[in-house]
């Protein structure tokens, strides 16, 4: 299906019936990865899933958007569809978009449950070593972007800042990217413990994006919260171990 907010062409899927259930994807994923949950949900749930702008088949954001554009975007689709109640499942950068939502002072929606799979939202600590990586980055990429150096090398810069760069950086367009830096570089923790709905906590013990320490962490400042370990599934546990996971989201769901 599509539909349009502010302009962007907005793909997604609406399938089933009774209670609703919205999943939001992480960064550079797409509704495509929710397939087995949507086929596992949809006979009893209506559930509802939404490429987010820049992903999938939505086009991208007009200009850099920070998480809490992305919040403004999804109250939008969410009203658009005339939804009041609903529980949600996100996955990595899904909950950064859930956090700040449900925090709102003007957020009058009800949300029944959440479920959080392989979540973003806890600011990663730096080693010593990594701080000491990127000041050494920062000063190069300053010596090297003189007029002088830039036209002697002008591919320098860029050079530096692939290697440096994760996939996901790299594979961006320049609006993504400059989009990803603003949403990696929020701390959400504070924002945690206002989820108060029933929560389950799914999680791959070799996550290496948002490691078990972040699972255990919001499982302490959420209160009614459980945590689903998977083990030996990293950070697509629910692609990774689908029968666990779907097991968990089946009771858990009811």
């Amino acid at each position: 299906m599509i539909t349009k907010i502010d302009n962007i062409s907005v793909n997604y899927i609406d399938e089933g019936e009774g209670d609703v259930i919205l999943l939001l994807h992480g960064w550079g994923a797409n509704i495509t990865l929710f397939d087995g949950i949507i086929k596992l949900l949809s006979p009893n749930h209506r559930v509802i899933a939404l490429d987010m702008p820049g992903f999938g088949k939505t086009s991208e954001p007009p200009k850099t958007w920070c998480v809490d554009d992305y919040v403004d975007f999804v109250v939008k689709f969410i009203d658009s569809l005339e939804l009041k109640e609903f529980s949600i499942l996100v996955h990595s950068f899904g909950g950064r978009v859930l956090f700040k939502m449900n925090a709102r002072e003007n957020f009058s929606y009800h949300i029944h449950k959440v479920v959080l799979v392989d979540s973003a939202g806890i600011m990663p600590k730096k080693t010593l070593k990594q701080k000491a990586s990127l000041r050494m980055y920062k000063i190069a990429r300053r010596i090297m972007s003189t007029k002088v150096l830039h036209f002697l090398y002008p591919d320098a810069v860029e050079d530096m800042r692939r290697k440096r760069g994760s996939a996901d950086y790299n594979s961006a367009t320049p609006t993504m990217r400059a989009t990803l830096v603003k949403v990696v570089n929020e701390d959400l923790e504070p924002l945690i413990s206002k989820v108060k709905c029933p929560t389950l906590l799914v999680w791959g013990d070799l996550d290496t994006a948002t490691p078990i320490s972040d699972a255990k962490r919001m499982e302490e400042l959420i209160d009614d919260a459980g945590l689903v370990v998977c083990e030996g599934a990293g950070h697509y546990s629910f692609l990774e171990q689908p029968a666990k996971v779907h097991g968990a989201l089946k009771a858990f769901f009811g």
